[in-house]
């Protein structure tokens, strides 16, 4: 993470960002009005209004045609994906699967496109734009927007704002906790964000984590007077799974009783969070029992952890480590779960080792913007979140030494073509082994990343390419030097698993832009 991305977002989870939403509070705090004069119901941005309408009115092809010509007239790529995030907020309101993603997908595109040449900056945002404006499209565009004014319901004084918003979600009564949410306008963005974890800490599912924090993480993009308007997305996410709980009479994560348990059992609310570096022997075995252990050995191991005065963001690494080890040991998607998407075999998409690290980096970005209570209780969830899902790991990770000892390379040059070469012949094990080697050697990694941001820009990876690139690229910048190139392994793996599905909009993109790449 960046200095200047760390200072903004330290600044929006200690409370110093104004959240935006109704036209009189909005006047009030000297931020853009967040209705429309004309329909008192409909959301209005203000000056990104008319890009926010273009967005969801127009088909995909000739919005990215209308966009070319407005990023060569000057316009942006900030603002075309601060226009992209708020009509996707304003259309799906967090409720569409191909939505959501797509939203998620939006800010790892613009970072993407920010370690690019000039020539190809545009690519990776035109491409998740075209898939926004598609799917918005299907979806029936402004005529069937599900995000709009509602007239915010105060939480009573008696009660704690958090506890309070998740007992509404509970009830799987959408409007309602979006209109006792929307009483947090009155809050910072940061005030508002760890109320709602409360709700995100209620189920093992990585959208919730990951569409929460990417609302957070857009706000760098969008604004931070849209911070109301983007949570919003997640607590109507949480509300409405919480409906299809209780309307399919399935049973709720044991997380709502094992995190309550833990906390009191290791009297971890109000304790002193630790700053104990762990060393590469204990961030190895703290990983490997949440990789290896069911789901609540995993929490008790981080509850263990934080009592022995263990940082954060150590037992946060650990985490990490532990979902990319799901990667690394998946022997690849059976054929009863394939499809032609995702072939038997694959590992990219929604497949578990994906999933466990988005929502593991999710997990530490929050970590690192949240109050004490979430600090502990946002790892205690990831942990129990990650664990308990090896049971079909294979019992070392790949690449197999066979793997290993069919590549002959050692010069870097003829490493990254060879990767290149096994990633277009979709060879996992064999892209992860010229990888590894690769690392061991000791090469910089910045021209091996280059070669997966090629692909991951051009590649529809199932919904999961940006993420997955943004996770794997972050994540290897806060790992220590044991085990970060695991990152990079994991990523090459995927990259080539998901390779041959091509994506439209990068396709039009490229173009209309003249490029060859």
């Amino acid at each position: 993470m960046s200095t200047n991305r760390r200072h903004f977002l330290n600044q929006v989870g200690g409370g110093m960002l104004v959240a935006g939403l109704g036209s009189t509070l909005a006047a009030d705090l000297g931020v853009a009005a967040a209705f429309d004069n004309d329909d008192p119901t409909s959301l209005n941005f203000g000056e990104l209004e008319s890009l926010v309408c273009l967005m969801q009115e127009t088909a995909p092809t000739e919005l990215v045609a209308e966009l070319v010509t407005r990023i060569r007239s000057g316009v942006d790529l900030r603002t075309l994906v601060a226009a992209g995030a708020l009509a996707n907020a304003r259309t799906f309101g967090g409720q569409d699967y191909i939505g959501f993603h797509t939203f998620m997908a939006l800010a790892p595109a613009y970072r993407m496109s920010c370690e690019l040449p000039l020539e190809l900056k545009s690519l990776p945002v035109l491409k998740v734009l075209h898939r926004n404006a598609n799917r918005i499209q299907e979806f029936g565009g402004r005529k069937n927007e599900l995000l709009r004014r509602v007239t915010p319901e105060h939480i009573p004084s008696t009660e704690n704002p958090g506890e309070y918003l998740r007992s509404i979600a509970r009830t799987g009564d959408v409007e309602h906790a979006d209109r006792v949410f929307a009483s947090l306008t009155s809050y910072s963005a940061g005030e508002a964000f760890n109320h709602l974890q409360f709700e995100v800490d209620d189920e093992v599912d990585v959208h919730r984590v990951v569409l929460a924090w990417r609302a957070m993480d857009t706000l760098e993009l969008a604004g931070n007077e849209w911070a109301n308007c983007l949570l919003r997305q997640s607590i109507r996410y949480c509300a409405n799974t919480e409906k299809q709980i209780l309307d399919n009479q399935r049973t709720t994560s044991p997380i709502r009783q094992v995190l309550p348990k833990l906390l009191d059992q290791y009297k971890l609310l109000g304790r002193k969070l630790g700053s104990r570096v762990g060393d590469d022997k204990w961030i190895n075995d703290l990983a490997e029992v949440i990789f290896r252990g069911t789901r609540e050995q995993a929490a008790t191991a981080v509850s263990e952890s934080l009592v022995e005065g263990f940082s954060p963001e150590s037992i946060g690494e650990a985490i990490s480590i532990a979902a990319n080890r799901l990667v690394l040991h998946d022997p690849g998607r059976p054929q009863q779960w394939s499809n032609a998407e995702k072939p038997e075999g694959s590992c990219h998409g929604d497949s578990v080792g994906v999933h466990a690290s988005d929502a593991a980096n999710a997990w530490r970005n929050t970590v690192r913007v949240s109050n004490p209570r979430n600090i502990v209780a946002s790892l205690l969830v990831g942990a129990f979140h990650t664990g308990g899902q090896s049971d079909r790991s294979t019992a070392e990770p790949y690449p197999f030494a066979q793997h290993l000892d069919e590549v002959c390379e050692l010069k870097a040059e003829a490493l990254i073509a060879s990767t290149v070469e096994a990633i277009r012949s979709k060879e996992q094990f064999r892209a992860a082994a010229l990888v590894k080697r690769y690392g061991d050697l000791g090469y910089a990694e910045q021209p091996m990343f280059d070669v997966m941001l090629r692909f991951a820009t051009s590649e529809d990876g199932a919904l999961h390419a940006e993420k997955y690139y943004h996770t794997a690229k972050m994540e290897f910048s806060t790992t220590r030097s044991a085990f970060r190139w695991n990152q990079l392994v994991a990523l090459a793996r995927v990259t080539a698993s998901e390779f041959g599905r091509t994506s439209i909009g990068y396709l039009e993109a490229k173009e209309l832009l003249g490029v060859s790449v």
